[in-house]
């Protein structure tokens, strides 16, 4: 989890600004994604959280290497909340078995959701309509997205057996103690 939540934060500095957008493209979409197909819903969910509180006490972690309330309570606040909530959904849809197929419609399915929360966000906090929200917040970036989505599925699948072949050692070793 503490890698996870390490490699998200890293992921916020790999952004570029468009500069019609408040929103940035990113790294962290595909490391969301990974979080959520390594791990299982409640840890997914805990990693998500704790890059958010790091966030919020002031580290810069997220987009563009900032940090701080203000960036929740900003245009981009919606966007990282729908990361919690994507990565806790697409980590119960995707089953327990290392399945491709699962696990593409798994994040194909998540993405939007990440989109449901911050769009609608945005085009509150900017105080735009929501053609100027979809086009800004959203068109933009589902190509790029749908790549990721793939992308995230391909660097999981191996790295599934041994995360999972780990989770299952620290059980193991409780257990004996």
């Amino acid at each position: 989890m503490a890698l996870l939540a390490a490699l998200l934060c890293v992921s916020s500095y790999i952004s570029i600004q468009l500069p019609f957008s408040a929103v940035p493209i990113t790294a962290q979409t595909l490391v969301i994604n990974m979080i959520a197909l390594l791990l299982k819903p409640k840890k997914a969910g805990i990693t998500v959280g704790i890059w958010i509180l790091l966030g919020l006490v002031g580290l810069p972690v997220f987009s563009g290497g900032k940090g701080g309330f203000g960036m929740l309570a900003g245009a981009t606040g919606g966007y990282i909340i729908g990361y919690l909530a994507a990565a806790i959904i697409i980590s119960l849809l995707k089953g327990r078995k290392n399945r491709i197929v699962r696990h593409t419609v798994s994040v194909l399915i998540g993405i939007p959701i990440i989109y449901a929360v911050g769009v609608p966000w945005m085009k509150v906090m900017l105080g735009i309509g929501w053609p100027a929200a979809l086009t800004t917040g959203l068109l933009p970036f589902i190509a790029g997205d749908v790549i990721k989505c793939i992308a995230s599925v391909y660097i999981c699948k191996p790295l599934y057996r041994i995360v999972n072949a780990a989770d299952d050692q620290v059980r193991i070793s409780a257990r004996k103690s």
